[in-house]
């Protein structure tokens, strides 16, 4: 499990991210019109999975409205931001904000996703949400970055993630 933790007290996840390297797992996530959403749906582009708690917490809202910012210059890559809120609030939050250079998923329906990449927090008041990550996933679906980030409350390296694009 990894090392983090919320306001400096430390936290359990269900494992860890999987390695530089290796293969990202398939998923399965809901998109904001309720279709289900895999891994193989976005061949050939690359990926950064954006992954937080809850877009209503200031930190997570911020890292998207960030992304969406870098998103457009970027060449071939999507960004995807994963939390368990429901569909409808990702939606909301997106549309109010004016927010179409990412793309919003949901683990709410069965938390396989936050399993599958050890980011399920196990322990702490947002125990069964997803914690704060960044995975950047190659056109062949090889990860080429990843991040846990140690203190949910920080913002994600954005400069990381895009030196790994380059």
């Amino acid at each position: 499990m990894a090392n983090i933790t919320l306001g400096g007290n430390p936290i359990e996840t269900s494992g860890n991210l999987p390695s530089v390297g290796s293969k990202a797992p398939d998923f399965k996530l809901t998109a904001t019109d309720l279709s289900t959403k895999s891994l193989t749906v976005y061949n050939g582009s690359r990926l950064i999975l954006n992954i937080f708690p809850s877009v209503d917490t200031g930190t997570c809202a911020q890292s998207v409205r960030t992304f969406n910012e870098k998103a457009s210059q970027l060449e071939n890559t999507k960004v995807l931001c994963i939390s368990k809120d429901l569909p409808f609030a990702l939606a909301r939050f997106c549309g109010a904000e004016g927010l179409d250079n990412v793309e919003t998923l949901s683990d709410f329906k069965t938390g396989d996703f936050g399993n599958d990449y050890g980011i399920t927090f196990k322990t702490g008041p947002l125990e069964t949400l997803l914690s704060r990550c960044i995975v950047v996933i190659e056109k062949d679906g090889t990860i080429l970055h990843s991040e846990q980030v140690a203190e949910i409350k920080d913002e994600p390296n954005y400069t990381a993630v895009l030196d790994a694009l380059k």
